[in-house]
């Protein structure tokens, strides 16, 4: 059984379609990939889904409910959790306390445990006193991760997570998603194609707001529309 799945969802701006008609299916415990060149309406597509705004037709399902007319913080009840493409974190709050706000919104109990191991799995256990403000911008991104883990969400939506990453913490957010796919389904928005083909198990293709292609990370490499679209000819 899908855990999310949208049927003809569609999202139009003063004439202009976002996003047309996408059917999408990601089952429980699946790591995806959602990719496509600027300008294809995966950020519109992810809205929609996480309830940052509405569509102008279709749906949206989670754990077999129609969550559609649900706003954010219902979804977020529900057992989602999403990073943003922009950081979000509150700068004049340290580490401990952004993931701390995070967990609250489900009260959860055993929080402080919770806080603990969600930074020490994105590897910020040792600056849970810092000013968020104060933190790179990497690791800004790894702290929304981390406040996205203390909610235990069912689905995780990542944004453009290895943004501003470095390559050992771009190789450490693998090993992270790699861990977390046996507990959380994985919606990741990635143009970084190194982490797209190594942890994805599969790959829907967005471009001009339609499904391009979907299928493993090998047979998205090799076929002839994605590479023209966005990924180019292989070497």
């Amino acid at each position: 059984m899908s855990l999310l799945r949208t049927r003809g969802l569609t999202r139009r701006f003063d004439g202009l379609t976002a996003v047309e008609d996408v059917d999408f299916d990601l089952p429980e415990g699946q790591v995806r990939a959602l990719i496509g060149p600027n300008g294809a309406g995966k950020t519109t597509f992810v809205s929609m889904l996480c309830g940052r705004i509405w569509p102008t037709c279709g749906t949206v399902e989670f754990a077999g409910r129609d969550v559609s007319a649900l706003p954010a913080h219902k979804r977020i009840a529900l057992g989602m959790a999403y990073t943003f493409q922009i950081t979000s974190v509150f700068p004049r709050l340290t580490v401990a306390e952004n993931v701390g706000l995070a967990a609250r919104r489900v009260r959860l109990e055993g929080e402080g445990a919770r806080l603990a191991q969600a930074l020490k799995r994105v590897g910020l256990g040792a600056h849970h006193k810092a000013l968020a403000g104060d933190l790179s911008y990497g690791h800004q991104r790894l702290l929304e991760i981390a406040m996205g883990l203390a909610q235990e969400p069912r689905l995780l939506i990542l944004d453009e997570p290895t943004q501003g990453l470095t390559d050992a913490e771009i190789d450490a957010f693998k090993a992270l998603v790699r861990a977390l796919k046996a507990a959380t389904t994985i919606l990741l928005i990635e143009h970084n194609m190194s982490v797209v083909m190594e942890v994805a198990d599969r790959v829907t293709v967005l471009d001009f707001g339609k499904v391009l292609a979907e299928g493993p990370p090998a047979a998205i490499r090799a076929d002839r529309a994605v590479q023209a679209a966005y990924l180019g000819a292989p070497a």
